[in-house]
């Protein structure tokens, strides 16, 4: 028999929350699937171990088009209308020679600036699933609508199969919030479990998820610290970071920072520490909430504002601590001394399910098994 063909799209503009959750919900197609092969399109240059080749697993790489502090996008050596073009000839090129049952595209219908048009056309005549990815906060409310009614989102509903949101709707409420037009299905938060180890009591986990924008963060934990003498930190700056940078505040607090590559996803360190200090990024927040900690978190606030609606709404819950970037250090040293460690079933109390790719990958399989028969 045939293999069946899965096909993942993320842009990938600036950090590495999109080709994560495709990678996770993948892996959770070649799971519950033993026929499938899956293909992951992505606009990533960094070569992190979890992405990583298999008999069963493609990757295929598109001209990165990294996002600026105006939320515009740019390609270091290419114009943009060329990178957009390549983008456009990757992706139509795979559908082409693939013929995949299903198409997974995540948060973009038609990607940065339209580049999928082509591509998902053919993969529609050819008969595939066509299935839209959104994360659980997009951004303001009134932002998104207004994005929903413009060019990126025309013909949506006519042209998708199904969308999962990966997320619940007590969370954010896609329909209500953001006005979508057509059903949804909540599949809960895709995240890779932690190994739940408890081996450093007096470690400070700092990461910044692409790390790009995340120099405030690590300025905070040098700053804790030094006033934290029994604390060692271990910075994870991300791809897009100033390692330099971070490595001068590591020196600045007598060598007590340990910088560490972005090879490895963040969960293996968070089940280790003490406590958590990071961004309020998609990937970042929920393997710090399952490795079982209460993180403390400083969301950026532009050029969205889905971080900060994020870790609101996770602090209401009572989940995590926030901070506002430029925080006193004073102030977050008292939060270190708070209890850092979620009660036991604190996460499921307030309906958060970490069984998100596997849910995504039960649709996705289903709807590949009736393409099949069309």
């Amino acid at each position: 028999m045939a293999a069946t063909r899965y096909l993942f799209y993320s842009h990938d503009g600036y950090g590495l929350g999109h080709v994560r959750r495709n990678s996770l919900t993948a892996q959770a197609v070649l799971d519950r699937d033993p026929s499938a092969h899956v293909s992951l399109v992505t606009g990533i240059d960094a070569r992190p171990r979890w992405l990583r080749e298999t008999p069963r697993m493609s990757v295929h790489r598109v001209p990165p088009l990294l996002k600026k502090a105006d939320g515009s996008y740019r390609h270091d050596g290419l114009s943009f209308e060329d990178a957009v073009r390549e983008r456009e000839r990757i992706f139509a090129t795979l559908v082409d020679v693939e013929r995949p049952d299903v198409v997974v595209v995540d948060r973009h219908p038609y990607g940065t600036a339209g580049e999928l048009h082509a591509g998902l056309g053919a993969a529609r005549g050819f008969g595939s699933a066509l299935v839209l990815g959104l994360r659980d906060v997009l951004d303001e409310p009134s932002v998104v609508r207004e994005e929903m009614r413009g060019l990126g989102w025309a013909g949506v509903q006519d042209l998708y199969d199904d969308v999962l949101v990966y997320g619940r709707r007590h969370f954010v409420d896609h329909e209500a919030e953001y006005g979508l037009a057509f059903p949804v299905h909540y599949c809960g938060w895709v995240v890779e479990r932690s190994p739940g180890s408890r081996a450093d009591g007096n470690l400070l986990v700092v990461a910044a998820g692409g790390g790009g924008d995340g120099a405030a963060v690590f300025e905070l934990g040098a700053q804790l610290l030094r006033r934290r003498a029994d604390l060692v930190g271990l910075f994870a700056p991300g791809p897009y970071a100033d390692v330099e940078a971070v490595r001068r505040l590591g020196r600045e607090v007598s060598g007590r920072a340990h910088i560490v590559t972005h090879a490895d996803a963040c969960g293996r360190w968070f089940s280790r520490a003490e406590a958590i200090l990071c961004m309020a990024g998609y990937n970042s927040t929920l393997e710090a909430l399952a490795s079982g900690q209460r993180p403390i978190l400083m969301p950026r606030r532009r050029p969205r504002r889905e971080q900060a609606i994020r870790a609101q709404r996770l602090a209401a819950l009572g989940l995590v601590d926030a901070v506002d970037e430029g925080a006193d250090a004073a102030e977050v040293a008292w939060l270190l001394a708070r209890p850092r460690m979620l009660p036991e079933g604190a996460l499921e109390a307030a309906g958060i399910d970490l069984d998100g790719a596997r849910t995504a990958a039960h649709r996705l399989h289903a709807l590949a098994t009736a393409s099949r028969t069309r």
